[in-house]
Protein backbone atom coordinates (compact mmCIF):
# COMPACT_ATOMS: atom_id res chain seq x y z
CA UNK A 1 0.00 0.00 0.00
CA UNK A 2 2.90 2.34 0.85
CA UNK A 3 4.51 1.75 -2.58
CA UNK A 4 1.19 2.39 -4.27
CA UNK A 5 0.91 5.70 -2.44
CA UNK A 6 4.41 6.76 -3.48
CA UNK A 7 3.59 5.95 -7.09
CA UNK A 8 0.44 8.06 -6.89
CA UNK A 9 2.38 10.84 -5.20
CA UNK A 10 4.96 10.84 -8.01
CA UNK A 11 2.16 11.05 -10.54
CA UNK A 12 0.60 13.98 -8.67
CA UNK A 13 3.85 15.91 -8.50
CA UNK A 14 4.57 15.30 -12.17
CA UNK A 15 1.07 16.18 -13.37
CA UNK A 16 0.32 18.85 -10.76
CA UNK A 17 -3.15 17.44 -10.11
CA UNK A 18 -5.06 15.62 -7.42
CA UNK A 19 -8.45 14.30 -8.35
CA UNK A 20 -10.35 16.90 -10.40
CA UNK A 21 -8.40 19.88 -9.09
CA UNK A 22 -5.66 21.32 -11.33
CA UNK A 23 -2.73 23.58 -10.66
CA UNK A 24 -0.44 25.20 -13.26
CA UNK A 25 3.35 25.39 -12.93
CA UNK A 26 3.03 29.14 -12.50
CA UNK A 27 0.64 28.78 -9.56
CA UNK A 28 2.88 26.22 -7.87
CA UNK A 29 5.91 28.50 -8.30
CA UNK A 30 3.96 31.44 -6.86
CA UNK A 31 2.86 29.33 -3.87
CA UNK A 32 6.47 28.25 -3.23
CA UNK A 33 7.77 31.86 -3.34
CA UNK A 34 5.15 33.08 -0.90
CA UNK A 35 5.71 30.13 1.42
CA UNK A 36 9.49 30.72 1.51
CA UNK A 37 9.35 34.52 2.17
CA UNK A 38 10.46 35.04 5.80
CA UNK A 39 11.93 37.87 7.86
CA UNK A 40 15.17 37.61 9.82
CA UNK A 41 13.32 36.05 12.74
CA UNK A 42 11.86 33.37 10.55
CA UNK A 43 8.38 34.90 10.56
CA UNK A 44 6.28 35.25 7.48
CA UNK A 45 5.86 38.74 5.95
CA UNK A 46 2.16 38.10 5.67
CA UNK A 47 -0.27 38.27 8.51
CA UNK A 48 -2.35 35.34 9.71
CA UNK A 49 -5.32 36.33 7.60
CA UNK A 50 -3.17 36.26 4.47
CA UNK A 51 -1.66 32.93 5.55
CA UNK A 52 -5.13 31.46 5.80
CA UNK A 53 -6.03 32.84 2.41
CA UNK A 54 -2.89 31.31 0.87
CA UNK A 55 -3.61 27.82 2.23
CA UNK A 56 -7.22 28.08 1.31
CA UNK A 57 -6.66 29.02 -2.33
CA UNK A 58 -8.08 26.36 -4.63
CA UNK A 59 -4.80 26.19 -6.48
CA UNK A 60 -2.94 25.29 -3.26
CA UNK A 61 -5.28 22.59 -1.99
CA UNK A 62 -3.61 19.76 -3.97
CA UNK A 63 -0.14 20.45 -2.61
CA UNK A 64 -1.52 20.88 0.91
CA UNK A 65 -3.09 17.45 0.65
CA UNK A 66 0.19 15.96 -0.57
CA UNK A 67 2.12 17.48 2.37
CA UNK A 68 -0.47 16.20 4.85
CA UNK A 69 -0.32 12.68 3.42
CA UNK A 70 3.46 12.68 3.63
CA UNK A 71 3.24 13.59 7.33
CA UNK A 72 0.70 10.84 7.98
CA UNK A 73 2.65 8.16 6.12
CA UNK A 74 6.12 9.01 7.45
CA UNK A 75 5.70 10.49 10.93
CA UNK A 76 2.78 8.55 12.41
CA UNK A 77 4.44 5.10 12.15
CA UNK A 78 7.59 6.54 13.72
CA UNK A 79 5.61 7.91 16.64
CA UNK A 80 4.03 4.50 17.19
CA UNK A 81 7.31 2.53 17.28
CA UNK A 82 7.74 2.53 21.08
CA UNK A 83 4.37 0.82 21.49
CA UNK A 84 5.27 -1.86 18.94
CA UNK A 85 8.49 -2.56 20.79
CA UNK A 86 6.50 -3.13 23.98
CA UNK A 87 4.10 -5.54 22.34
CA UNK A 88 6.77 -7.50 20.45
CA UNK A 89 9.96 -7.41 22.51
CA UNK A 90 13.13 -8.90 21.16
CA UNK A 91 14.55 -12.08 22.65
CA UNK A 92 17.17 -10.05 24.52
CA UNK A 93 14.42 -8.13 26.35
CA UNK A 94 13.13 -11.41 27.80
CA UNK A 95 15.74 -12.65 30.22
CA UNK A 96 15.20 -14.93 33.21
CA UNK A 97 17.22 -13.85 36.21
CA UNK A 98 16.47 -17.12 38.02
CA UNK A 99 19.14 -19.78 38.25
CA UNK A 100 17.03 -22.45 36.61
CA UNK A 101 18.16 -26.01 37.15
CA UNK A 102 16.86 -28.40 34.50
CA UNK A 103 16.94 -32.18 34.42
CA UNK A 104 15.45 -34.96 32.32
CA UNK A 105 13.06 -37.26 34.17
CA UNK A 106 12.35 -40.89 33.26
CA UNK A 107 10.20 -43.82 34.26
CA UNK A 108 11.88 -47.11 33.35
CA UNK A 109 9.44 -50.06 33.45
CA UNK A 110 10.27 -52.96 35.73
CA UNK A 111 12.43 -55.49 33.92
CA UNK A 112 13.50 -52.98 31.27
CA UNK A 113 17.30 -53.06 31.45
CA UNK A 114 19.81 -50.38 30.46
CA UNK A 115 23.56 -50.04 31.01
CA UNK A 116 24.58 -48.40 34.32
CA UNK A 117 24.49 -44.58 34.47
CA UNK A 118 22.51 -44.30 31.25
CA UNK A 119 19.16 -43.28 32.78
CA UNK A 120 17.97 -40.05 34.36
CA UNK A 121 16.09 -38.90 37.47
CA UNK A 122 13.22 -41.18 38.47
CA UNK A 123 9.70 -39.78 38.00
CA UNK A 124 8.37 -40.91 41.38
CA UNK A 125 11.35 -39.43 43.25
CA UNK A 126 11.06 -36.13 41.37
CA UNK A 127 7.35 -35.87 42.13
CA UNK A 128 7.91 -36.59 45.84
CA UNK A 129 10.70 -33.98 45.93
CA UNK A 130 8.41 -31.39 44.33
CA UNK A 131 5.70 -32.11 46.91
CA UNK A 132 8.23 -31.79 49.75
CA UNK A 133 9.54 -28.51 48.32
CA UNK A 134 6.07 -26.94 48.15
CA UNK A 135 5.60 -24.00 50.51
CA UNK A 136 2.22 -22.64 49.45
CA UNK A 137 0.74 -24.18 46.28
CA UNK A 138 0.69 -27.22 44.01
CA UNK A 139 -1.16 -27.07 40.68
CA UNK A 140 -1.54 -30.20 38.57
CA UNK A 141 -3.06 -30.62 35.11
CA UNK A 142 -3.81 -34.22 34.16
CA UNK A 143 -5.85 -36.55 31.99
CA UNK A 144 -7.00 -38.93 34.72
CA UNK A 145 -6.05 -40.24 38.20
CA UNK A 146 -5.32 -43.87 39.14
CA UNK A 147 -2.42 -43.50 41.55
CA UNK A 148 -3.82 -45.61 44.37
CA UNK A 149 -3.65 -49.36 44.86
CA UNK A 150 -6.73 -50.86 43.26
CA UNK A 151 -8.03 -54.40 43.58
CA UNK A 152 -8.80 -54.33 39.88
CA UNK A 153 -5.04 -54.09 39.25
CA UNK A 154 -3.56 -55.96 42.25
CA UNK A 155 0.06 -55.43 41.27
CA UNK A 156 2.71 -54.77 43.91
CA UNK A 157 4.38 -51.91 42.05
CA UNK A 158 1.29 -49.76 42.56
CA UNK A 159 2.75 -48.94 45.99
CA UNK A 160 4.81 -46.18 44.34
CA UNK A 161 1.66 -44.47 43.09
CA UNK A 162 0.17 -44.81 46.57
CA UNK A 163 3.21 -43.04 48.02
CA UNK A 164 2.71 -40.07 45.69
CA UNK A 165 -1.00 -39.92 46.48
CA UNK A 166 -0.42 -39.99 50.24
CA UNK A 167 2.18 -37.23 49.94
CA UNK A 168 -0.31 -35.03 48.06
CA UNK A 169 -3.03 -35.81 50.60
CA UNK A 170 -0.73 -34.87 53.48
CA UNK A 171 0.34 -31.66 51.72
CA UNK A 172 -3.27 -30.55 51.42
CA UNK A 173 -4.45 -31.69 54.86
CA UNK A 174 -1.51 -31.33 57.21
CA UNK A 175 0.70 -28.70 55.60
CA UNK A 176 -2.06 -26.39 54.34
CA UNK A 177 -0.67 -26.43 50.81
CA UNK A 178 -3.20 -25.10 48.32
CA UNK A 179 -3.67 -28.03 45.95
CA UNK A 180 -5.56 -27.32 42.73
CA UNK A 181 -6.19 -29.97 40.08
CA UNK A 182 -7.48 -29.46 36.54
CA UNK A 183 -8.46 -32.77 34.97
CA UNK A 184 -10.40 -34.22 32.09
CA UNK A 185 -14.12 -34.84 32.61
CA UNK A 186 -14.51 -38.19 34.42
CA UNK A 187 -16.12 -41.12 32.63
CA UNK A 188 -17.06 -44.71 33.43
CA UNK A 189 -13.68 -45.83 32.13
CA UNK A 190 -11.84 -43.12 34.08
CA UNK A 191 -13.95 -42.17 37.13
CA UNK A 192 -11.10 -40.27 38.89
CA UNK A 193 -11.82 -41.77 42.30
CA UNK A 194 -8.51 -40.41 43.59
CA UNK A 195 -9.48 -36.78 43.11
CA UNK A 196 -12.97 -37.40 44.49
CA UNK A 197 -11.30 -38.60 47.67
CA UNK A 198 -9.05 -35.53 47.84
CA UNK A 199 -12.09 -33.27 47.51
CA UNK A 200 -14.03 -35.25 50.09
CA UNK A 201 -11.15 -34.84 52.56
CA UNK A 202 -10.93 -31.13 51.68
CA UNK A 203 -7.33 -31.60 50.65
CA UNK A 204 -7.74 -30.25 47.11
CA UNK A 205 -9.87 -28.18 44.78
CA UNK A 206 -10.70 -29.98 41.55
CA UNK A 207 -12.20 -28.83 38.27
CA UNK A 208 -13.02 -31.05 35.29
CA UNK A 209 -13.06 -29.91 31.67
CA UNK A 210 -15.90 -31.18 29.50
CA UNK A 211 -14.46 -31.11 25.98
CA UNK A 212 -17.70 -32.32 24.41
CA UNK A 213 -19.30 -29.06 25.50
CA UNK A 214 -16.25 -26.87 25.05
CA UNK A 215 -15.06 -27.98 21.61
CA UNK A 216 -17.31 -30.85 20.55
CA UNK A 217 -14.50 -33.41 20.95
CA UNK A 218 -11.09 -33.96 22.48
CA UNK A 219 -9.69 -34.42 25.98
CA UNK A 220 -7.40 -32.71 28.47
CA UNK A 221 -4.29 -34.72 27.63
CA UNK A 222 -1.89 -32.38 29.45
CA UNK A 223 0.48 -33.61 32.15
CA UNK A 224 2.26 -30.96 34.22
CA UNK A 225 2.92 -29.83 37.79
CA UNK A 226 3.62 -26.31 39.11
CA UNK A 227 5.03 -25.80 42.61
CA UNK A 228 4.80 -22.34 44.21
CA UNK A 229 5.06 -20.89 40.69
CA UNK A 230 8.78 -21.60 41.07
CA UNK A 231 9.37 -25.25 40.08
CA UNK A 232 7.56 -27.35 37.48
CA UNK A 233 7.39 -30.70 35.68
CA UNK A 234 6.22 -31.31 32.10
CA UNK A 235 6.21 -34.77 30.58
CA UNK A 236 4.42 -37.84 29.33
CA UNK A 237 3.62 -39.38 32.73
CA UNK A 238 -0.03 -39.54 33.75
CA UNK A 239 -1.22 -39.48 37.37
CA UNK A 240 -1.19 -43.27 37.24
CA UNK A 241 0.85 -45.78 39.24
CA UNK A 242 1.64 -47.53 35.95
CA UNK A 243 3.40 -44.38 34.76
CA UNK A 244 5.88 -44.86 37.60
CA UNK A 245 6.70 -48.56 37.24
CA UNK A 246 5.07 -50.15 34.16
CA UNK A 247 5.27 -47.53 31.39
CA UNK A 248 8.34 -45.88 29.89
CA UNK A 249 7.96 -42.10 30.39
CA UNK A 250 10.02 -39.00 29.65
CA UNK A 251 9.71 -35.50 31.10
CA UNK A 252 11.64 -32.50 32.33
CA UNK A 253 11.79 -30.88 35.75
CA UNK A 254 12.81 -27.26 36.36
CA UNK A 255 13.83 -25.97 39.79
CA UNK A 256 14.08 -22.28 40.77
CA UNK A 257 12.62 -21.16 37.46
CA UNK A 258 9.81 -18.80 38.40
CA UNK A 259 9.93 -16.92 35.08
CA UNK A 260 8.84 -20.07 33.23
CA UNK A 261 6.72 -21.52 36.04
CA UNK A 262 4.69 -18.30 36.06
CA UNK A 263 4.24 -18.56 32.31
CA UNK A 264 3.11 -22.20 32.60
CA UNK A 265 0.70 -21.11 35.34
CA UNK A 266 -1.13 -19.00 32.75
CA UNK A 267 -1.96 -22.20 30.87
CA UNK A 268 -3.21 -23.75 34.10
CA UNK A 269 -5.47 -20.72 34.62
CA UNK A 270 -6.94 -21.31 31.16
CA UNK A 271 -7.82 -24.85 32.21
CA UNK A 272 -9.13 -23.69 35.59
CA UNK A 273 -11.37 -21.15 33.90
CA UNK A 274 -12.73 -23.73 31.46
CA UNK A 275 -13.40 -26.16 34.29
CA UNK A 276 -15.93 -23.84 35.94
CA UNK A 277 -19.65 -24.59 35.59
CA UNK A 278 -21.17 -23.48 32.27
CA UNK A 279 -17.76 -22.44 30.96
CA UNK A 280 -17.35 -21.57 27.28
CA UNK A 281 -14.22 -20.91 25.25
CA UNK A 282 -14.03 -17.12 24.86
CA UNK A 283 -13.38 -15.43 21.54
CA UNK A 284 -10.60 -13.44 23.21
CA UNK A 285 -8.77 -14.42 26.37
CA UNK A 286 -8.08 -11.85 29.12
CA UNK A 287 -4.89 -9.88 28.59
CA UNK A 288 -3.35 -11.15 31.84
CA UNK A 289 -3.26 -14.68 30.38
CA UNK A 290 -1.32 -13.60 27.28
CA UNK A 291 2.42 -14.21 27.04
CA UNK A 292 5.47 -12.58 25.50
CA UNK A 293 7.45 -15.84 25.69
CA UNK A 294 7.06 -17.79 22.46
CA UNK A 295 8.75 -19.21 19.38
CA UNK A 296 9.69 -15.76 18.05
CA UNK A 297 10.79 -14.51 21.46
CA UNK A 298 12.03 -17.32 23.74
CA UNK A 299 13.11 -16.30 27.20
CA UNK A 300 16.87 -16.29 27.69
CA UNK A 301 18.29 -18.22 30.63
CA UNK A 302 21.92 -18.31 31.74
CA UNK A 303 23.78 -20.49 34.19
CA UNK A 304 27.44 -21.03 34.92
CA UNK A 305 27.87 -23.34 31.96
CA UNK A 306 25.49 -22.28 29.20
CA UNK A 307 23.00 -19.86 27.71
CA UNK A 308 19.77 -21.07 26.19
CA UNK A 309 16.34 -19.95 25.06
CA UNK A 310 13.13 -21.60 26.26
CA UNK A 311 9.41 -21.32 25.61
CA UNK A 312 6.29 -23.34 26.36
CA UNK A 313 3.78 -24.28 23.68
CA UNK A 314 0.11 -25.16 23.97
CA UNK A 315 -2.70 -26.85 22.07
CA UNK A 316 -5.40 -26.62 20.86
CA UNK A 317 -5.40 -23.09 19.36
CA UNK A 318 -8.72 -22.03 21.00
CA UNK A 319 -7.01 -22.56 24.39
CA UNK A 320 -4.08 -20.29 23.53
CA UNK A 321 -4.27 -16.63 24.63
CA UNK A 322 -2.38 -14.00 22.66
CA UNK A 323 1.31 -14.68 22.19
CA UNK A 324 1.27 -18.42 22.90
CA UNK A 325 2.91 -20.62 20.23
CA UNK A 326 0.77 -23.50 18.99
CA UNK A 327 2.30 -26.89 19.64
CA UNK A 328 2.27 -28.13 16.03
CA UNK A 329 3.70 -24.85 14.75
CA UNK A 330 6.65 -25.28 17.10
CA UNK A 331 7.23 -28.84 15.90
CA UNK A 332 7.28 -27.80 12.25
CA UNK A 333 9.58 -24.86 13.01
CA UNK A 334 12.02 -27.08 14.89
CA UNK A 335 12.13 -29.55 12.00
CA UNK A 336 12.60 -26.70 9.53
CA UNK A 337 15.52 -25.23 11.51
CA UNK A 338 17.40 -28.54 11.81
CA UNK A 339 20.60 -28.72 9.78
CA UNK A 340 21.98 -32.18 10.56
CA UNK A 341 19.39 -34.49 12.11
CA UNK A 342 15.87 -34.89 13.52
CA UNK A 343 15.29 -37.65 16.07
CA UNK A 344 11.69 -38.37 17.16
CA UNK A 345 10.34 -40.71 19.83
CA UNK A 346 6.55 -40.80 20.28
CA UNK A 347 4.00 -43.44 21.16
CA UNK A 348 1.66 -42.82 18.21
CA UNK A 349 2.28 -41.23 14.82
CA UNK A 350 -0.19 -40.58 12.00
CA UNK A 351 -0.53 -37.85 9.33
CA UNK A 352 -4.29 -37.94 9.90
CA UNK A 353 -7.12 -37.53 12.38
CA UNK A 354 -7.56 -40.77 14.33
CA UNK A 355 -10.64 -40.09 16.44
CA UNK A 356 -13.05 -38.57 13.94
CA UNK A 357 -16.03 -40.39 12.36
CA UNK A 358 -14.43 -40.09 8.92
CA UNK A 359 -10.69 -40.28 8.14
CA UNK A 360 -9.11 -36.94 7.32
CA UNK A 361 -5.62 -36.34 6.00
CA UNK A 362 -3.34 -34.00 8.02
CA UNK A 363 0.18 -33.93 6.53
CA UNK A 364 1.54 -30.87 8.35
CA UNK A 365 4.30 -32.66 10.29
CA UNK A 366 4.74 -35.47 7.78
CA UNK A 367 5.43 -33.03 4.94
CA UNK A 368 7.97 -31.18 7.08
CA UNK A 369 9.91 -34.37 7.71
CA UNK A 370 9.93 -35.33 4.04
CA UNK A 371 11.05 -31.84 3.01
CA UNK A 372 13.85 -31.80 5.59
CA UNK A 373 15.22 -35.11 4.36
CA UNK A 374 14.74 -34.49 0.66
CA UNK A 375 15.60 -30.82 0.29
CA UNK A 376 18.16 -30.24 3.04
CA UNK A 377 19.62 -33.74 3.47
CA UNK A 378 18.68 -33.80 7.16
CA UNK A 379 19.02 -37.24 8.77
CA UNK A 380 15.63 -38.40 10.14
CA UNK A 381 15.22 -41.14 12.76
CA UNK A 382 11.79 -42.10 14.08
CA UNK A 383 11.28 -44.41 17.07
CA UNK A 384 7.58 -45.23 17.33
CA UNK A 385 6.03 -47.49 19.96
CA UNK A 386 4.64 -50.89 19.12
CA UNK A 387 2.18 -52.40 21.58
CA UNK A 388 -1.21 -54.06 21.67
CA UNK A 389 -3.07 -50.78 21.12
CA UNK A 390 -1.05 -49.57 18.11
CA UNK A 391 -3.24 -48.69 15.12
CA UNK A 392 -2.82 -51.09 12.16
CA UNK A 393 -2.71 -48.07 9.83
CA UNK A 394 0.32 -46.69 11.67
CA UNK A 395 2.65 -49.25 10.14
CA UNK A 396 1.62 -48.15 6.64
CA UNK A 397 2.16 -44.46 7.45
CA UNK A 398 5.62 -45.22 8.80
CA UNK A 399 6.51 -47.48 5.90
CA UNK A 400 5.64 -44.71 3.44
CA UNK A 401 8.28 -42.55 5.14
CA UNK A 402 10.84 -45.32 5.38
CA UNK A 403 10.32 -46.13 1.67
CA UNK A 404 12.01 -42.82 0.83
CA UNK A 405 15.26 -43.93 2.45
CA UNK A 406 18.06 -43.79 -0.15
CA UNK A 407 15.57 -42.97 -2.91
CA UNK A 408 17.98 -40.18 -3.80
CA UNK A 409 21.58 -39.57 -2.78
CA UNK A 410 21.84 -38.30 0.81
CA UNK A 411 18.14 -38.99 1.50
CA UNK A 412 18.20 -40.68 4.92
CA UNK A 413 14.93 -41.56 6.70
CA UNK A 414 14.88 -44.56 9.03
CA UNK A 415 12.04 -45.85 11.20
CA UNK A 416 12.08 -48.38 14.04
CA UNK A 417 9.44 -49.63 16.46
CA UNK A 418 10.11 -49.68 20.20
CA UNK A 419 8.87 -52.63 22.27
CA UNK A 420 8.76 -52.77 26.08
CA UNK A 421 9.06 -56.47 27.00
CA UNK A 422 6.76 -58.02 29.60
CA UNK A 423 6.47 -61.17 31.67
CA UNK A 424 3.20 -63.13 31.64
CA UNK A 425 2.16 -61.35 34.86
CA UNK A 426 3.08 -57.92 33.55
CA UNK A 427 1.22 -58.64 30.35
CA UNK A 428 -2.00 -58.85 32.36
CA UNK A 429 -1.76 -55.19 33.41
CA UNK A 430 -4.01 -53.18 31.09
CA UNK A 431 -2.59 -50.16 29.24
CA UNK A 432 0.96 -50.82 30.38
CA UNK A 433 4.31 -51.99 29.01
CA UNK A 434 4.69 -49.29 26.38
CA UNK A 435 7.12 -46.51 25.48
CA UNK A 436 4.93 -43.47 26.20
CA UNK A 437 7.62 -40.86 25.31
CA UNK A 438 6.70 -37.73 23.32
CA UNK A 439 9.86 -35.88 22.39
CA UNK A 440 12.06 -34.70 19.54
CA UNK A 441 15.68 -33.62 19.45
CA UNK A 442 17.65 -32.02 16.61
CA UNK A 443 21.14 -30.63 16.29
CA UNK A 444 19.64 -27.28 17.34
CA UNK A 445 16.69 -27.90 19.67
CA UNK A 446 15.10 -30.17 22.28
CA UNK A 447 11.32 -30.62 22.44
CA UNK A 448 9.55 -32.46 25.28
CA UNK A 449 5.76 -32.67 25.01
CA UNK A 450 2.62 -34.34 26.31
CA UNK A 451 0.89 -35.14 23.00
CA UNK A 452 0.99 -38.02 20.57
CA UNK A 453 1.68 -37.02 16.98
CA UNK A 454 -1.61 -37.25 15.15
CA UNK A 455 -3.89 -34.41 14.11
CA UNK A 456 -6.41 -34.75 16.94
CA UNK A 457 -3.83 -33.90 19.59
CA UNK A 458 -3.07 -30.54 18.00
CA UNK A 459 -6.54 -29.51 16.81
CA UNK A 460 -8.96 -30.26 19.65
CA UNK A 461 -6.94 -31.86 22.48
CA UNK A 462 -5.15 -29.97 25.24
CA UNK A 463 -1.41 -30.43 25.64
CA UNK A 464 1.80 -28.51 26.28
CA UNK A 465 5.47 -28.81 25.39
CA UNK A 466 8.79 -27.50 26.66
CA UNK A 467 11.15 -26.22 23.94
CA UNK A 468 14.85 -25.71 24.68
CA UNK A 469 17.46 -24.23 22.35
CA UNK A 470 21.05 -23.69 23.53
CA UNK A 471 22.85 -20.71 22.04
CA UNK A 472 25.96 -22.79 21.53
CA UNK A 473 27.20 -26.29 22.29
CA UNK A 474 28.45 -26.40 25.87
CA UNK A 475 32.17 -26.73 26.04
CA UNK A 476 32.08 -28.18 29.56
CA UNK A 477 30.82 -31.74 29.47
CA UNK A 478 29.42 -31.62 33.01
CA UNK A 479 27.47 -28.47 32.20
CA UNK A 480 23.70 -28.49 31.80
CA UNK A 481 22.62 -29.17 28.22
CA UNK A 482 19.19 -30.71 27.87
CA UNK A 483 19.54 -30.92 24.09
CA UNK A 484 22.71 -32.97 24.34
CA UNK A 485 21.26 -35.17 27.10
CA UNK A 486 18.13 -35.83 25.06
CA UNK A 487 20.18 -36.74 22.00
CA UNK A 488 22.15 -39.26 24.05
CA UNK A 489 18.92 -40.68 25.47
CA UNK A 490 17.50 -41.18 21.98
CA UNK A 491 20.69 -42.82 20.75
CA UNK A 492 20.60 -45.13 23.79
CA UNK A 493 17.10 -46.26 22.86
CA UNK A 494 17.77 -46.39 19.09
CA UNK A 495 20.69 -48.77 19.52
CA UNK A 496 19.06 -50.85 22.27
CA UNK A 497 17.64 -54.35 21.69
CA UNK A 498 14.15 -52.88 22.28
CA UNK A 499 14.25 -50.98 18.95
CA UNK A 500 13.23 -53.29 16.10
CA UNK A 501 12.80 -52.83 12.32
CA UNK A 502 9.41 -52.31 10.71
CA UNK A 503 7.50 -55.51 10.08
CA UNK A 504 7.14 -56.99 6.60
CA UNK A 505 3.55 -56.30 5.61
Amino acid sequence: MYKKFLKQLKTVLESGSVGNASSSDEELEQWEQIFMMRDENGNSYHDKRKKRSIWCRPSCIPVSIVILLIVLVVLVPLLDQPNIAQVLPTARDLHCSDECRLSLVESIPEGHMYPPNSTHANTKNVWLDLIDDAQSSIEIASLYWTLRFNEQYPYNSSIEGEQVFQALLAAGLKRNIKLRIAQNWPSKSYPNVDTEYLVKKKAAQVRSLNFSKLLGSGVLHTKFWIIDKTHFYIGSANMDWRSLTQVKELGIVAYNCSCLATDLAKIFEVYWTLGSPDAVVPDTWPKELSTEINMEHPINISDDQSNYGVFITSSPPPFSPAGRTNDDDAIVNIIHSAEEFVYISVMDYAPAFEFTPQPKYWPKIDDSLRAAALERHVRVRMLISWWRHSSPAEEHYLRSLAALNQALPHLDIQVRRFIVPSTPDQDKIPFARVNHNKYMVTDKTAYIGTSNWSADYFVDTAGVAFVYKPEMENKVRNGSDIRRDLQELFERDWTSPYAVPLRNL
